[in-house]
């Protein structure tokens, strides 16, 4: 009994639906057979039939945000309608194992000052078959996953992981956080959160920022996401029309002198070329 009514509350999958994507339900699916309950919400700037029907079928509370689309402004808005003491903005590519509220749990009854949340992920490769279809290739080991991984290693150490230093060192080298894996602690954040004016870094950024204040990070090593990369992702529109190079220049900028921006741009470049591939 006391540990259904700590869950109440607890956490929200805040899932974010931008026009109808064919990976919708499958995310939706995963969220709702959690072996811990979360409050699940779906908001979305560009209402549909396709996504009603979706969030109807679930049984899942539907917002819709007036005005323009903007991944910024959708995601404070889910965030913003959870109710949960952690909220983790769902993407709707990406689908959840079902273990993942079980160990934010878990980590916040041992580190009670954490306000970020991480895991690893899985990478699930959307590929072209003979027909034109798409065939999904989950992929557990690549290139981009080892070094992220690596970049991590300094929130490994979790007894220290409340320091702004040892926070911000796994973001000094890229991003090595998955985004979808983030849970926040809304009670401890407040609203203050996506507050850069980036688009592709955005996420980066946020965290930078929240690395510098009161709390822990704590990332968990196991996969709780299958994190998916195919041709309609906002990751390769950013690197066509040059929205992810712009972000990543930047957030160097704040962090580095410029000979060592150059220098890290130069292998930045690469990767975008393998993407598709891996990222």
């Amino acid at each position: 009994m006391e540990e259904k009514k700590e869950q109440l509350g607890f956490h929200t999958f805040a899932i974010c639906a931008y026009k109808d994507s064919p990976y919708l339900e499958e995310c939706m699916a995963s969220v709702k057979r959690q072996s811990c309950s979360s409050e699940v919400i779906c908001c979305t700037s560009t209402p549909s039939p396709y996504i009603s029907r979706l969030a109807e079928k679930y049984g899942i509370p539907l917002y819709v945000r007036e005005g323009k689309s903007g991944i910024r402004e959708d995601w404070l808005f889910a965030y913003e309608k959870a109710g949960g003491k952690f909220v983790t903005i769902a993407h709707q590519d990406d689908r959840y194992r079902k273990n993942y509220t079980e160990t934010l749990l878990a980590m916040y009854r041992k580190y009670p000052d954490m306000t970020v949340f991480c895991s690893d992920y899985a990478a699930v490769m959307m590929e072209p078959k003979p027909d034109g279809s798409l065939r999904a290739r989950p992929q557990t080991v690549n290139r981009v996953w080892l070094v992220k991984k690596f970049l991590r290693l300094p929130l490994r150490l979790r007894f220290l992981a409340d320091r702004t230093g040892v926070k911000r060192a796994a973001l000094l080298f890229g991003n090595s956080i998955c985004c979808p894996s983030c849970a926040y602690n809304k009670e401890e954040l407040g609203n203050r959160l996506f507050e850069s004016s980036f688009e592709f870094a955005l996420d980066w950024d946020n965290l930078y920022e929240l690395a510098g204040r009161k709390g822990r990070f704590v990332c968990s090593e196991r996969p709780l996401i299958y994190y998916r990369v195919h041709p309609g992702a906002t990751t390769k529109q950013c690197i066509e029309d040059n929205r992810r190079k712009e972000d990543e220049t930047a957030m160097f900028r704040k962090m580095w002198p410029e000979p060592a921006v150059r220098l890290l741009m130069h292998f930045y470049r690469k990767a975008y070329d393998a993407y598709g591939k891996q990222d």
